[in-house]
């Protein structure tokens, strides 16, 4: 989850992201924590999926969001397997640390934003941009979206202890 600053308050910035494709599939902006604010980007990713078949495994800090008992729920409901880091180590959630930090420094959203609604359009084009026309290192050059679509790239993991594979999760 990711700070934005808005003219006057804050904003946060819920990313659900395929940890095999990295494309962003879900995304919400509000002006509190309320965990509505990762339940709403959550259904966004459900919506999004295109491999309903495949099992998944949903890695998460231990935000108390994902612990909510609503977002458990659903995702019980819709078969995916809970995960979330042991202690605070930034490698055990490599992906999201190194999302937000390129949605903030690539993108432009660690400047002062005017309003939410501005936010929203450059979070919505950033999300867009990263997912269909940047090139990532880690998927050998190719953007997320073509990974996502064609997957056939053995999964790379950032975390120390590799003895977790983490499957396809969109």
């Amino acid at each position: 989850m990711g700070n934005l600053r808005l003219n006057g308050k804050n904003a946060y910035l819920a990313l659900v992201t395929d940890a095999y494709s990295k494309q962003v599939m879900g995304f919400h902006i509000a002006t509190n924590m309320k965990a509505s604010l990762s339940l709403e980007a959550l259904k966004m990713d459900l919506k999004n999926r295109k491999y309903p078949q495949r099992k998944l495994v949903h890695h998460s800090d231990r935000g108390f969001h994902y612990c909510w008992p609503e977002y458990v729920k659903i995702l019980q409901d819709n078969d995916i397997l809970v995960s979330m880091t042991e202690q605070y180590d930034p490698y055990e959630n490599a992906l999201a640390e190194r999302l937000n930090k390129t949605m903030k420094y690539e993108f432009g959203l660690n400047q002062t934003i005017p309003n939410k609604t501005i936010a929203q359009k450059m979070v919505r084009r950033a999300v867009k941009v990263y997912n269909t026309l940047r090139p990532h290192d880690s998927l050998n050059g190719r953007t997320p979206v073509s990974v996502h679509l064609n997957a056939d790239m053995p999964y790379k993991s950032y975390r120390r202890n590799k003895e977790i594979i983490y499957l396809n999760l969109n």
